[in-house]
């Protein structure tokens, strides 16, 4: 399956190349503007320094460790495969996805694992990293991607179903469309509306000072 958007697979003159991870588009969906000052302006972010950052970096690597063979039979699965790289798009799309669950229906559903409290609902930027998986998922192993899963480690370890339909590729193409404006054409975004972010935001400092 295709990217639909595709000024995004594609280097602009005097621009230099990008290729969107799923990191990125997390970043974007925390702000636009932490996008314009990593990817535009070349400030480091020293992510080292968060706190939850590397908290969900130990419990990636402890998930690798963990029985690699074991199924979801519950979920149907068939197979799997844990902590794959792809790409799509012509390399325009990135990503490492946790896990692939082929069920046996003969669709696929990326699994992700978060460290985070499950709190009735799933994250915006948490249901879009899904969809972002899905669609390199399709392009990858040409099978369907209706649904996918979060495991929240903070809340036991609980397992959430995501359903994924049209309309949400469609909105993850805008959100796409608007990274590449802010990477691509050096568009100076407007901030998240939520400010509480701001208190975690390694950028804090600088924001509305750089412009």
């Amino acid at each position: 399956m295709e990217f639909e958007f595709e000024e995004a697979a594609v280097q602009n003159e005097g621009s230099p190349e990008f290729s969107l991870t799923a990191s990125y588009l997390l970043e974007y969906l925390f702000c636009p503007r932490f996008t314009y000052f990593e990817k535009v302006l070349c400030i480091p972010e020293h992510q080292e320094k968060r706190f939850k950052v590397q908290q969900g970096r130990d419990v990636h690597e402890k998930v690798r460790k963990m029985n690699p063979g074991y199924l979801r039979k519950k979920l149907n699965v068939v197979d799997k495969k844990s902590d794959v790289y792809l790409s799509g798009g012509s390399g325009a799309f990135r990503g490492i996805v946790d896990e692939i669950l082929f069920l046996d229906d003969g669709s696929a559903a990326p699994l992700d694992y978060k460290y985070a409290e499950y709190k009735q609902r799933t994250f915006r930027n948490h249901r879009f990293q899904l969809f972002f998986y899905a669609r390199l998922i399709q392009e990858n192993f040409d099978v369907p991607v209706n649904r996918g899963f979060v495991i929240y480690t903070r809340s036991k370890n609980r397992l959430v179903e995501i359903p994924i339909r049209e309309k949400d590729f469609q909105e993850l193409d805008k959100i796409i469309g608007e990274v590449v404006m802010v990477v691509q054409k050096c568009r100076y975004p407007d901030p998240t509306p939520y400010k509480q972010r701001c208190a975690d935001c390694c950028y804090a400092n600088i924001c509305e000072k750089v412009i």
